[in-house]
């Protein structure tokens, strides 16, 4: 899941970045209101956490403008304490829920996990696609039932192919769902992470394709694809007690 954080306090926002991150979510970091409604313009995020007191443009009016959009993006906003009237408005521009400054890190990333819950329509948060499964709160990914160990970048571009899957994802799409704010991840990256990804994921049948110049495509499953998965893995063992 990609965050975006707009909090101009460095050490809070430094703060969040660390534990967000070791939590296993991808957190793009911006400063300022203008640098927000840039990233929230050209950019695709599964949350917005918003503080309202941010320079160059109120976080307010970077909400404002999110909505009139139409952007349904789950936002979670931060506010000072004795900031009532700042969080009334805040709620009555779209915001999804408000926490008052000082709070606790685990509350934070509660609200969080509910929020993004949310935003996936409140219902199941395990896509399957034939033996492997992907659960979407607890970002942790399994093969027949066994879990996979992923980096978070390998979690981010399962991610995006299980969004699309039987479609093609372009190189540039993977670059913006795994590139934070201000971050550049160059192609021979992408191919990299593809092959990793690839090397975990294919034992179980699930096939990634490679469209030469284009991009990737996650294969729909089919019994015929675990099959023929079950077979070479049988054929490796065979030559491996040879």
């Amino acid at each position: 899941m990609r965050i975006l954080l707009a909090e101009d306090d460095s050490v809070l926002a430094d703060g969040l970045t660390r534990s967000l991150r070791q939590s296993g979510y991808a957190i793009d970091c911006v400063r300022n209101g203008q640098e927000a409604d840039t990233a929230l313009s050209t950019q695709e995020f599964d949350l917005l956490i918003l503080d309202l007191g941010l320079p160059k443009l109120s976080g307010l009016e970077v909400l404002r403008r999110l909505r009139a959009r139409s952007s349904l993006l789950p936002v979670l906003i931060l506010t000072a304490a004795d900031s009532i009237e700042q969080r009334v408005n805040g709620l009555d521009l779209g915001a999804d829920d408000y926490m008052a400054k000082p709070f606790a890190l685990s509350e934070l990333e509660a609200r969080v996990r509910a929020l993004v819950r949310r935003g996936a329509g409140g219902g199941a948060t395990v896509i399957r696609h034939g033996p492997l499964s992907y659960d979407q709160v607890g970002r942790s990914a399994y093969i027949n039932e066994q879990m996979l160990d992923l980096s978070a970048r390998e979690l981010g571009l399962l991610e995006i192919l299980l969004a699309r899957t039987g479609r093609l994802v372009s190189k540039e799409q993977l670059v913006d769902h795994l590139c934070e704010w201000g971050e550049e991840v160059s192609n021979n990256a992408i191919e990299v992470y593809v092959h990793r990804l690839r090397k975990k994921i294919e034992v179980g049948g699930v096939r990634i394709a490679t469209v030469r110049g284009l991009g990737y495509c996650l294969e729909k499953f089919t019994e015929a694809a675990r099959a023929s998965a079950e077979a070479e893995a049988r054929a490796d063992t065979g030559n491996a007690s040879k």
